[in-house]
């Protein structure tokens, strides 16, 4: 049975240690598991919301789910390779029988306190190579309660960026912003802000993923309801008559394209245009779309 159940054991672990890796270290699209989780919680809670609306707790309630199943998993996997070994490759302490305490579940609280780095010492490795193992999943024990913080400080000020974009748009939408307002240095200053605040959310949501799935009730502060507006802007801004203007309208064409490519290819897959996938965006967040007009292009430039 060992040579079966260890290195499955030894795979689970990779595997969770591969999920986080390319979660919180290397963010690509291949943290499949941790997207998976993330993505269903937010479909579910899309159920629960009112008129399709998502829950405003799917975004951290994913992220408690993505951690517990880490965590789980790596402590079942450990399990799993102490399991074939006990009780012959283990110690007791005084008052417990061992072939009494030589099960599966026995396997996975040793492997849960090693984890939690508590060292209880009822049960404990005595052969050479556990006692080394055993070390090494405490470390990855903290490493996981490292990452887990590091991931909560780095997703809230994304959402933070985020929303205070989402803002700053909607003043201008609510300032009732027209084409000769804009037609000054101080509307190219207005535009290039815009594009540098895009700039950064767009590489908020490649290093963040989980950070789409966060949903904003205040239409104000919801950027995915604000971005049709952005288009509509960037569109008037490239018919002003300053070139400071028609130049800052194109960066802020391109950054809105950016941000469109990214959400669409790793959470809407709509094919579609800027204008479209902030539309889809819109709808998947239950918000509807700021004032702003149609899209204004077919496909992407």
């Amino acid at each position: 049975m060992a040579w079966i159940v260890t290195p499955l054991g030894a795979l689970l672990v990779l595997v969770i240690l591969r999920d986080v890796f390319h979660t919180l270290w290397h963010p690509t699209r291949h943290g499949g598991l941790s997207r998976l989780v993330m993505r269903t919680v937010w479909r579910l809670s899309a159920h629960r919301g009112s008129r399709g609306r998502p829950a405003g707790l799917a975004g951290p309630l994913g992220m408690v789910v993505v951690v517990a199943v880490w965590a789980l998993t790596v402590a079942l996997g450990w399990g799993l390779v102490y399991w074939p070994h006990m009780p012959d490759d283990f110690s007791y302490a005084s008052g417990l029988t061992p072939d009494q305490h030589a099960g599966p579940v026995d396997a996975l609280y040793v492997s849960l306190v090693t984890l939690a780095t508590l060292g209880l010492g009822d049960i404990a490795p005595a052969t050479g190579w556990l006692r080394v193992l055993a070390p090494m999943e405490a470390l990855v024990g903290f490493v996981l309660l490292s990452a887990t913080v590091a991931w909560i400080l780095g997703v809230y000020p994304a959402l933070a960026r985020r929303r205070t974009l989402a803002l700053r748009l909607s003043h201008l939408r609510r300032g009732a912003t027209t084409t000769r307002s804009l037609d000054t240095g101080g509307g190219a200053a207005v535009l290039d802000g815009l594009a540098s605040a895009l700039a950064t959310v767009t590489v908020d949501f490649m290093q963040y993923a989980e950070s789409y799935y966060f949903h904003d009730a205040d239409e104000n502060t919801a950027l995915p309801g604000q971005l049709g507006y952005a288009l509509a802007l960037a569109e008037r801004a490239a018919d002003a008559d300053h070139p400071d203007v028609r130049l800052s309208a194109t960066v802020l064409d391109r950054a809105l394209e950016d941000l469109a490519v990214v959400l669409d290819e790793r959470f809407l897959r709509t094919g579609g245009s800027p204008g479209q996938v902030f539309a889809a965006c819109a709808r998947d967040h239950g918000h509807p779309e700021a004032p702003g007009g149609p899209p204004r292009r077919n496909g992407r430039s």
